[in-house]
């Protein structure tokens, strides 16, 4: 069965996230994979009316930044590239899924969790605060033609990790780019409850400058949700710095206009990114998977009063 995200235990009382607003609804279910492969849990937009599918995208605008709103049209765009091509699967736009987890409101947790292929969005909101852990993001084609223009999906998470890694000394490039191949994510779907041992050049041995790349390629997931939410959770990663870790594994460069095929992995107290591009089946670079998590607030557990833990 291919790997499916979601808390441990369905997120009951024995499970790691026991406040999970999704225990009450069904667990929430997300993947790189089709929809056809694994099922999502909520309505397929293709099987709303005009109206409630307006609706729909009216709130996912609400819930990201624009930003991010942006990435998630190009991500749909990519598959729908994929489905106009033909496959065996199902794959388009009308696939993806919204299922809202709880009743939304101003003051206790409730969840929006929009999926399809390549893409699984875990958004917590509680009154003021709100989470975007785990979010899994990714392309298949990444790069493809619309409305007469190309479009590259996760353009400037490849590039900036790119650019980043190339301001590295010899002694820095060392310890930042490993000596083994990583072909995929090693904390995608159905991996809410591992702990790795970080790996490659820590922070604190970087300049003030490429701290800084470091800070904006993460805000590159970070930036995904509503600008409401993001200045506190930079404040989180800039606060752990010096304890992230980024990890290279792959070529160091790429040709432009197009992603790599070398896989990072960035891991700190409040956040762990991968960036993986998949080469089982055709070219890498048309190809990726990316991660991001929050190891303190997956599915917004930081939102939950201490006593239902």
């Amino acid at each position: 069965m291919p790997p499916q995200g979601g808390p441990p235990n369905g997120g009951g009382k024995g499970g790691q996230f026991p406040g999970f607003i999704g225990e009450q609804y069904g667990q929430a279910v997300w993947s790189n994979y089709p929809v056809s492969d694994v099922p999502r849990p909520g309505l397929k937009l293709g099987s709303l009316t005009a109206p409630q599918r307006e609706a729909a995208m009216h709130m996912l605008q609400q819930l990201l930044s624009a930003k991010g709103y942006e990435k998630v049209m190009q991500i749909m765009g990519s598959d729908q590239a994929l489905a106009d091509e033909g496959t065996n699967f199902t794959s388009g736009r009308d696939a993806y899924t919204l299922a809202i987890f709880g009743t939304p409101n101003e003051k206790t947790p409730w969840m929006v969790e929009f999926n399809g292929h390549h893409l699984g969005l875990n958004a917590v909101i509680a009154g003021s605060q709100g989470a975007l852990t785990p979010t899994l993001t990714g392309a298949q084609p990444s790069v493809y033609q619309s409305g007469g223009k190309t479009v590259r999906v996760l353009a400037d998470e490849n590039d900036k990790a790119f650019d980043l890694l190339g301001t590295f000394d010899e002694t820095q490039r060392k310890k930042v780019i490993l000596n083994y191949s990583i072909g995929d994510l090693v904390l995608g779907p159905g991996h809410d409850d591992e702990v790795i041992v970080p790996e490659g050049l820590k922070a604190s041995e970087m300049t003030a400058k490429q701290k800084e790349m470091l800070i904006d390629l993460i805000s590159q997931w970070a930036g995904i949700i509503n600008d409401a939410y993001v200045q506190a959770r930079m404040k989180e990663i800039r606060a752990g710095i010096n304890d992230t870790y980024f990890a290279w594994s792959g070529p160091t460069t790429h040709a432009p206009g197009k992603n790599g095929s070398a896989y990072y992995r960035i891991q700190g107290p409040h956040v762990i990114i991968e960036f993986s591009p998949q080469g089982v089946g055709g070219d890498p670079t048309m190809h990726v998977h990316t991660i991001y998590r929050d190891p303190l607030n997956n599915y917004g557990n930081a939102f939950y009063p201490k006593s239902t833990k």
